[in-house]
């Protein structure tokens, strides 16, 4: 079997890779049969010399090989018929954008795996960027405080190295005694949580964080249950609210009333309450004064998220009485951060990381005939067809939504 670790094409450019060097070397090691070619790149954050001296060929064409190996969209024109293909593709909750490049997977022939169907036997994703998403947005959420309350002036995340370094940023600040929320339980929310114990600020409980103040900086982190509550006063448990989130209100606003700096870290699922309103946001008890949406799910359950924000322009702010953007020095401004491709900000340790999770959890299914499933489970086209298990896409291909 030959993997192929392709260029990345999409604009803006990004600098991350499925496989660094180094994980490159362990996965040649575990798997000596495999041959492991990477196409070489000018902006990829390792270097094709790099890859050449850890004993990879590095090449202008990689169509001799079996699996194409990338992180992004690949744009339709550099799609190499019949080939087995590993990339975000954007396709499986049907964006419309990305219609056209399904097509073209379909019409040359492409098996295409999507990073996001890569899952176990439950459905747990076991890929992903979300820990690197967490890092850098909670670092975003600091400089943004920075910014707007004109007390420090952080440098963007991208131009630093790794997490270290941006941790290392984050201690040389003098907190003021403010409450940190942060919202989830996954991958993101992990993120988020090692950088405010690495400050290190105290880590308080729910009732504490609602009733008591202090004289140091906290932050509490809270699931779906302590920001939900049942309609009819039940408490059941969380697979309750996954299931039947129809029977649940929001019940966020007591944090509201208590928070000054709030990092969205959850996961939004269809149906769920939102956990504030645009008329909860007028409320004189709303007291949060930075948002970082590092979910960035816009115009839904974080009502002060109007739209996504860019690497380059990471910050905005929103006016509760207009509901509308405006700038976020105003005095009356919520300031909020919500940038969509944060693990690009940190595209050397997410690649580490990235390619550590397919090394465990992908390439093994090539050599032990896909013993789990993985393959077979991810797996969205094949001989010019949907799979049964994402045949819903087919009106999605035929224009229809």
């Amino acid at each position: 079997m030959k993997f192929a670790i392709i260029k990345e094409r999409k604009n803006p450019p990004d600098r991350r890779v499925v496989f660094s060097p180094s994980k490159l070397v362990e996965a040649k090691k575990q798997f000596p049969e495999a041959i492991f070619k990477v196409e070489s790149s000018d902006i990829r954050v390792f270097s094709d010399q790099e890859y050449k001296k850890a004993g990879f060929e590095v090449a202008n064409y990689v169509s001799d090989c079996d699996v194409m190996v990338g992180v992004k969209e690949v744009p339709i024109d550099a799609l190499i018929s019949n080939k087995k293909y590993f990339f975000f593709s954007h396709t499986i909750k049907k964006q419309p954008y990305n219609r056209k490049l399904l097509k073209a997977v379909l019409e040359k022939n492409i098996e295409l795996y999507d990073h996001e169907t890569i899952v176990n036997e439950k459905g747990f994703r076991l890929i992903g960027f979300g820990r690197y998403a967490g890092i850098v947005g909670a670092y975003n959420g600091f400089r943004a405080w920075g910014l707007k309350h004109n007390s420090w002036n952080l440098p963007k995340a991208g131009p630093l190295p790794n997490q270290a370094a941006l941790i290392k940023e984050l201690n040389s600040l003098e907190l003021p005694n403010i409450k940190i929320l942060l919202t989830g339980s996954g991958k993101v929310a992990k993120g988020a949580k090692e950088m405010l114990d690495a400050m290190p600020i105290k880590s308080v409980s729910v009732d504490d964080y609602l009733n008591n103040t202090f004289n140091e900086p906290v932050y509490c982190k809270i699931d779906v249950l302590d920001y939900n509550k049942r309609k009819d006063g039940s408490v059941i448990d969380v697979f309750d609210f996954f299931n039947n989130p129809q029977d649940y209100d929001s019940n966020f606003m007591r944090f509201a009333k208590v928070t000054d700096y709030y990092i969205a870290g959850h996961f939004y699922g269809d149906g769920a309450p939102y956990l504030y309103t645009r008329d909860d946001v007028k409320s004189k008890d709303f007291n949060i004064k930075v948002v970082a949406d590092i979910s960035c799910d816009v115009d839904g359950p974080v009502a002060t998220t109007l739209r996504a924000s860019t690497i380059a322009d990471p910050i905005y702010g929103y006016d509760p009485e207009s509901e509308k953007e405006i700038d976020f020095k105003n005095e009356k401004a919520i300031t909020v951060m919500a940038v969509d491709n944060l693990p690009c900000e940190l595209p050397q340790d997410a690649s580490e990381g990235f390619g550590e999770q397919f090394l465990q959890h992908v390439i093994p299914a090539f050599f032990n005939n896909d013993a789990n499933g993985i393959l077979q489970r991810a797996k969205i086209t094949e001989n010019g067809k949907l799979t049964e298990r994402f045949s819903y896409l087919q009106d999605y291909l035929d224009g229809i939504e």
